[in-house]
């Protein structure tokens, strides 16, 4: 059963303790009283008698103010969406008739004063069965029970009987209702529309790394968010420890998405692009032409930049003799020689090997010590591998690499290139990555974010990366694999999610497979999902748009819609410019946002048109309000992103935009499948044929 949500009474209201929505009301009410009461009880904590020095005052101020804003109560997002009614106390002995329990499911646990549970954490193992219990297998649940909400008041529920054979499976209301509500402001968690396919991804375990592939609509960006606040809630002092990242194409995607988790209470996650991890010491002010940067990000640079930066490495020829007092000791050139092809046999860092070096040295005379009587001791040892003559040989040996610097030459210093992509390139590849002028310094050169990505391999060659425990890695397919691999150093002892569409691969470089992605990653066990229930865009609009897989993606499955509303959509061919702005201004009487997605040569004139029939408008990751609902967005832009109702202008133009046709199809797909509830196409020139 469900109640009508046309009449919502204040849940502060005297309350019919017999109506069963009534009690619903009143719950939230108490829900909301005891977390205030936990926001209360921690902001009154004294710490001043509990810290050693104010090094541990600081770090306990820091952590209880992240449990202040841990706990606190967004009026609009409810505390609870759902209820389950277990037949048996979860965990008891079923043969022994256990009374079953009542729990409330929510986006973060809320107990009362005496420690009992008002709501339970949507992620806490006793929850599950509110995404995974059905019908064929109810998992001992009686009823299942969620909630519809209005301004944050419970507005309506709906049950389901779980295990009454009398009554049949349904789809449910409340939540299609829940999937197409109007988007208005930055993405939002899904808590409470997880489905049991999405769930089983969500839950899985820290120690591996899973693919997730999932077309347009598939909720494969929110299934990975909320496996890092599962994974938080799940091991959280393991990743406290070790930090988590959420890596995405671009800033206006992160900001978009940067609301969830802190909406789920989890404030600690960093959120970077590629481009921010890796150019850590370098300014990126230059691009490369497509050629170029397919080249600079293939996996055979790994191996130009490694046999450049051992080929700093050169044997001695000379022995090194260390004097101590009245006495020499002789290390020969062919023990040296040695003891480097020793450390270059192991495979360790450059710059791991080169402190080694010293010490290795040192030892070897040590050993002339003791078997010349002497008993020396490590402090012995430490002060002849400072010793001059050992720093100086060291120096001449294996002397220190600045890995830009090292890049810098590999780019205009054609005989240096040759040298080490022997083998590797081809000189017609070795060519086109040659910068064309010599550049004075490091400072002065143009660096592309493909040139920082070849640093950052050669400062991981000279110097391990951190590693994390868990990254998620979104908009996975357009990453080349030196990106991959840029990535997979922040995670060698951690694992990852990475999340893609093979079929929105929109650069030229774009990977090809999944298989292929994870070995660049390192993550080679990794373990491949596939999302293909579709719960964003419309049946209409999804149906049209894979029209293009054939030739995008052919091997595919294509996206099939589960939302009972068709949509709106609507090919309009126009004369001018004006009638894309009369579109908008049809879509804007609607309630939620709206998207005009158009190729970025057109943005400017579009801009224009909107401007002079005063249209206010915002850039894509600007949130909107009541008063600004429309975002001119860049078709480059545009993925990841999502609207209530889109407008497209000119597919041809989207298309003809990338540097090769099959690169322009997949970008148009990206732009034809960001509407929730509608979508008007329009154009002047003629459909790309794909779409016939």
């Amino acid at each position: 059963m469900s109640t009508p949500a046309d009449d919502p009474l204040d849940p502060l209201d005297p309350l019919d303790p017999l109506d069963p929505l009534s009690r619903e009301r009143s719950h939230l009410a108490e829900s909301r009283a005891a977390l205030r009461a936990m926001r209360e009880d921690v902001e009154s904590l004294d710490i001043r008698d509990v810290t050693a020095n104010w090094v541990n005052a600081e770090v306990l101020a820091r952590q209880i103010d992240e449990r202040i804003k841990a706990l606190a109560d967004l009026s609009d997002t409810p505390l609870f969406f759902g209820r389950l009614d277990y037949l048996h106390s979860p965990g008891a002995d079923q043969a022994e008739g256990a009374e079953g329990e009542q729990f409330y499911i929510g986006r973060r646990h809320v107990h009362d004063h005496d420690g009992d549970p008002m709501v339970i954490d949507w992620r806490a193992p006793v929850s599950q069965p509110f995404y995974r219990a059905s019908k064929k297998d109810p998992l001992d649940i009686g009823l299942r029970r969620r909630f519809g909400y209005t301004r944050g008041n419970i507005t309506a529920y709906e049950d389901e009987h779980l295990s009454d054979p009398a009554e049949a499976a349904r789809t449910s209301k409340l939540l299609q209702q829940e999937i197409e509500r109007p988007r208005v402001g930055p993405m939002r968690d899904i808590v409470a529309t997880i489905q049991p396919e999405q769930d089983e991804i969500v839950r899985s375990g820290l120690g591996g790394t899973v693919c997730v592939q999932g077309g347009p609509g598939t909720g494969k960006t929110a299934v990975g968010l909320h496996r890092v606040a599962y994974l938080l809630y799940a091991h959280r002092e393991r990743l406290a420890r070790t930090g988590t990242l959420v890596i995405g194409p671009n800033k206006s995607f992160l900001h978009y998405i940067e609301q969830v988790l802190p909406a789920l209470g989890e404030l600690t996650v960093q959120q970077a692009t590629v481009d921010d991890l890796v150019a850590r010491n370098i300014e990126v002010r230059g691009t490369d032409d497509a050629a170029a940067a397919i080249i600079k990000g293939d996996a055979r640079m790994a191996e130009v930049l490694r046999k450049a930066v051992h080929s700093h490495v050169t044997m001695p020829t000379e022995p090194i003799v260390v004097v101590r007092g009245s006495r020499r000791w002789r290390v020969p050139a062919y023990e040296l020689e040695d003891i480097v092809r020793e450390l270059l046999d192991r495979g360790i860092r450059y710059g791991a090997a080169r402190e080694a070096l010293p010490q290795r040295i040192a030892h070897a005379v040590l050993v002339q010590m003791e078997r010349s009587g002497e008993a020396p001791d490590d402090r012995v040892q430490d002060a002849v591998a400072r010793n001059a003559a050992v720093k100086a040989a060291v120096k001449a040996v294996w002397p220190p690499v600045d890995p830009a610097k090292l890049v810098l030459r590999l780019l205009t210093d054609a005989d240096f290139l040759a040298v080490h992509a022997e083998g590797v390139l081809d000189e017609d590849e070795q060519k086109t990555i040659l910068w064309a002028k010599p550049v004075r310094s490091v400072k002065a050169a143009k660096w592309s974010g493909a040139d920082a990505v070849l640093i950052d391999e050669a400062s991981d060659l000279v110097e391990r990366t951190h590693s994390l425990g868990h990254v998620v890695l979104d908009e996975a397919q357009d990453l080349s694999p030196m990106q991959y691999r840029a990535v997979g150093r922040r995670c060698t002892t951690g694992s990852a999610t990475v999340l893609g569409d093979l079929a929105q691969g929109t650069t030229p470089w774009a990977t090809r497979s999944w298989d292929e992605a994870l070995s660049h990653l390192g993550k080679t066990d990794g373990v491949i999902e596939e999302l293909t229930a579709g719960f964003r865009v419309p049946t209409d609009v999804i149906t049209y748009a894979s029209r293009l897989l054939p030739h995008i993606a052919p091997g595919l499955t294509p996206v099939a819609s589960v939302r009972e509303n068709p949509g709106f959509f609507a090919l309009r061919e126009i004369s001018d410019t004006s009638q894309v702005v009369t579109a908008c201004e049809e879509l804007l009487r609607n309630e939620g946002s709206t998207g005009l997605i158009a190729a970025d040569a057109r943005i400017p004139e579009l801009a224009e048109w909107l401007t002079a029939a005063g249209i206010s408008y915002l850039a894509p990751g600007e949130e909107t309000t009541a008063e600004t609902r429309l975002t001119l967005v860049p078709a480059s832009l545009a993925k990841g992103l999502e609207y209530d109702y889109v407008v497209l202008d000119e597919p041809q133009a989207v298309v003809d935009g990338e540097p090769d046709e099959r690169t322009g199809l997949r970008r148009l797909y990206v732009a034809l499948t960001r509407a929730v509830s509608g979508l008007i196409v329009t154009h002047a020139a003629p459909l790309p044929p794909q779409l016939a």
